[in-house]
């Protein structure tokens, strides 16, 4: 995958996996760009880290640089922010070694429950058969993207 591009398929949970396994990360994000603007600029506190993060582009395969930075910017940026979301994110390995990613929403977006796998190119991700708890595939429906959610979509 060359540097820069994020590879990925999301889908909603049909049902929750047992997930004692998996890795439990708060997570806060907001968007200093808008819904309709064709670059999206985001800060992430995830657990203790800190992130600005660039993306591009749109459906499965998207430009995306990120980019950790001291607290004291991130405080410093986020009143710029305008749509926020909070969630947390479990992170555990599929039987075939893949990595998911589940992210729980908090209000107002709750119940919403997804899963990302993330992929090292397209063949890899058309090849993937999702489990059996993976619901319907929602990758590159925008009601689905953090962007829009954020922002009360």
């Amino acid at each position: 995958m060359p540097a820069g591009t994020e590879i990925e398929r999301k889908f909603l949970v049909a049902a929750m996996p047992d997930l004692a396994a998996a890795r439990a990360t708060p997570i806060r994000q907001g968007y200093v760009t808008r819904p309709e603007d064709s670059i999206e600029v985001r800060l992430r506190q995830k657990g203790e880290a800190y992130l600005v993060t660039i993306k591009s582009g749109e459906g499965m395969v998207r430009g995306e640089h990120e980019t950790a930075i001291p607290r004291a910017a991130f405080d410093a940026l986020w009143p710029a922010v305008s749509g926020t979301i909070t969630k947390t994110r479990w992170t555990g390995q599929l039987p075939d070694g893949h990595v998911y990613e589940i992210d729980i929403f908090d209000a107002p977006h709750a119940p919403l429950v997804v899963v990302e796998v993330e992929f090292p190119s397209e063949a890899a991700a058309h090849a993937f058969v999702p489990p059996d708890w993976f619901g319907r595939e929602v990758s590159g429906e925008k009601a689905y993207s953090n962007k829009v959610l954020a922002f009360g979509g």
